[in-house]
Order: C-alpha cells, then sequence, then structure tokens
C-alpha cells in the first residue's frame, strides 16, 4: 500500500471515530444503562433503599440502573471504584457518612478526596440506629448497658458494620459523651450483626430500625441514637431519655457522582431523584422501616457534608482512642474481652 493509500486509510479510520463519539455525545442521557454503586452487602437498610431507588428512577430516567454492590470498609472501598469511574452520568455512588466523612478522618492514605473527587446529587434519607441485645441479655436497658461499661471498662463489645459506619459512629459518640469505654466489633453487614448477637457470641450491636425490627422476637432494643423516638419503634426510648446528655445522632444517605459530570446530567438525577422521594408509597414503605425521605438540592447536600465533617472531626480528636477494635469467639458473654 502506498504512503498516500496508508494516510486516507488511517484519516477515514480518525473520521468515523470522531464521528462515533459525536453521535455518542449527541445522544439523549441516558442511552445506556446507569450502574449505583452500593457499599455495603445486599439484605440491610443501605441495600434496600438504593434498589427501590433504582427501581423509581429508572422509568421516568428511560434506563435501567443496576445496584452493584461493593460492601467493605464502611462504604469506602465503594467509594474508591466510584471515584475512579467516568465522569458521564453512568456511574452513582450510594453514599453514607462513612464513605464522604469519616474514612479521611481515619485513612490520611485514602485513595480518593470526597470533596474533590465527587460531586453531589443529593440526599435521600436520614435515619437513626438502635442499640440492641439478645432477647433473653441480663443487660434490660440503657442504664444497665452504661453500668456494664463503668463497672468495666473496654470489656463490653458493639458490632457495627464496620469502620466509619453509622453503627461505629454510634459507638464512637455513646462514648465522647457518656466518657465510658467499649470495645468495636467490625462486621461486614447487618445479618452478621444480628447473628453474632442473637447466637450469644456478641453483647450487643448498633443496628438500622430495620435490622432491628427484623429480628424483633429475638433481640432487646436498649435505645434509638436521635433525639427524638423512631416511628418504627416507637416504644424504644432515646439515648438521652437512657441518660445520655445531649445524644443526637442521625445519619443520611445520598448519591454522587465522579468530578466533572457535566452539569445538565446532575440537574436530570436530582429532578428524578426528588420525585421518586415525593412518590407517597416510597414514603410510607420507608418510615416504616425508619428511613425519612429528605430530598435536597445538590448545593443542600454538599453542605450537609460540610457540617457533618466538621461535627465528626472534633469528635474523634476528643476521643482519648478510638474505641479498641476486637474479634469474637463463640460465647462471648457481654463484657468479656476474646
Amino acid at each position: 500500500m502506498s504512503n498516500r493509500a496508508s494516510m486516507a486509510a488511517v484519516a477515514a479510520v480518525l473520521l468515523l471515530g470522531s464521528a462515533t463519539v459525536l453521535a455518542q455525545a449527541q445522544r439523549a442521557y441516558p442511552y445506556k444503562p446507569i450502574r449505583l454503586i452500593v457499599g455495603f452487602p445486599p439484605g440491610g437498610n443501605s441495600d434496600a433503599a438504593a434498589r427501590l431507588m433504582a427501581q423509581r428512577m429508572s422509568e421516568p430516567l428511560g434506563a435501567n440502573i443496576v445496584v452493584e454492590n461493593r460492601g467493605g470498609a464502611g462504604g469506602s472501598i465503594a467509594g474508591q471504584i466510584a471515584a475512579r469511574a467516568p465522569a458521564d452520568g453512568y456511574t452513582l455512588l450510594w453514599s453514607n457518612p462513612g464513605a464522604m466523612i469519616i474514612a479521611p478522618i481515619l485513612d490520611k492514605k485514602l485513595p480518593y478526596d470526597p470533596v474533590t473527587s465527587f460531586t453531589p446529587v443529593g440526599r435521600t434519607f436520614t435515619f437513626c440506629n438502635v442499640l440492641i441485645v439478645r432477647q433473653d441479655s441480663p443487660l434490660a436497658n440503657l442504664a444497665q448497658f452504661m453500668a456494664l461499661a463503668k463497672d468495666k471498662p473496654g470489656h463490653l463489645q458493639f458490632g457495627s458494620q464496620g469502620m466509619g459506619s453509622a453503627g461505629h459512629l454510634s459507638g464512637q459518640m455513646f462514648e465522647h459523651l457518656s466518657g465510658l469505654r467499649l470495645s468495636h466489633v467490625p462486621f461486614k453487614g447487618a445479618t452478621d450483626i444480628l447473628t453474632t448477637v442473637i447466637g450469644g457470641d456478641l453483647a450487643a450491636g448498633f443496628v438500622s430500625p430495620t435490622a432491628a425490627v427484623s429480628q424483633r422476637a429475638r433481640l432487646r432494643a436498649l435505645a434509638v441514637t436521635s433525639a427524638q423516638r423512631d416511628p418504627s419503634l416507637p416504644e424504644v426510648p432515646t439515648m438521652q431519655e437512657g441518660g445520655v446528655k445531649n445524644y443526637d445522632v442521625t445519619f443520611w444517605f445520598g448519591v454522587v457522582v465522579p468530578a466533572g459530570t457535566p452539569p445538565p446530567i446532575i440537574a436530570r438525577l436530582n429532578k428524578e431523584l426528588r420525585d421518586a422521594l415525593g412518590d407517597a408509597e416510597v414514603s410510607r414503605n420507608t418510615r416504616s422501616q425508619g428511613l425519612n425521605p429528605a430530598p435536597s438540592s445538590p448545593q443542600e447536600f454538599a453542605a450537609v457534608m460540610r457540617a457533618e465533617s466538621e461535627r465528626w472531626r472534633k469528635v474523634f480528636a476528643q476521643l482519648p482512642r478510638p474505641s479498641r477494635v476486637v474479634r469474637t469467639t463463640r460465647n462471648t458473654a457481654p463484657g468479656r474481652t476474646v
């Protein structure tokens, strides 16, 4: 082939590639499936809420939203994956305080920056946590839980869904405000916490109201972390009612996208997110599980995350040290370390 012919062939390939890119750019968003990355295993309230929103948003968007579970490290593994994705609107992260607020505080080598790696789309839900023990536990109320923690500092174990998760933060705030010391046992998900507490291998755990309600017959709820009692567990007192002054810890889920995602795409996603949260059936279903719809603009969600970051940095800075992390063995009695 002559040089002229070779150059013509290369030019044709480049022209074809440019035409393909231009055609894709001119397509209305979205023209292919969207993935929603969730930082926790299937079955918990994070996964259930994400799947509900994915289902509700898919139809008006005209494209399937596929949930992809990437559990571990309180949601920061999912954060790492989402941060590396193209900023084209086809990768969403179901964000939580663990991945967006706590991971940067605890891990100075985190491979993503929540501020520069992502752009907020909007908040979705707020929720509290519940301190649970086994139904036949000798710890009948929060006062007895606190008495045991005071009698044996650092011996009373509580489980959470990992470092930086809502359960971990609930325990950290308990220590911060009560002055008592606990031992933190991280798990991959709520199911593992419930199984271990019910099996008698762990004294207590912080889980979502959804998880607590699902095992109501085999668990005893000692307190909720919000300032008011939760509608899904109206008989359960708050931490403040139980004796921990000024305790008020609620959490959130939201959606963020890789930084650089075009503003029109963010605006479209925010609209569909808000519309889905305003659906009466979505509200009924989620409120009964302890999830309160809390729609926001991207700017409002960014402000929430900034305020939360400042709050938790102060909490962790004032703690003498993070909760001691331990592992459990079978037949761990309340208060015993292993």
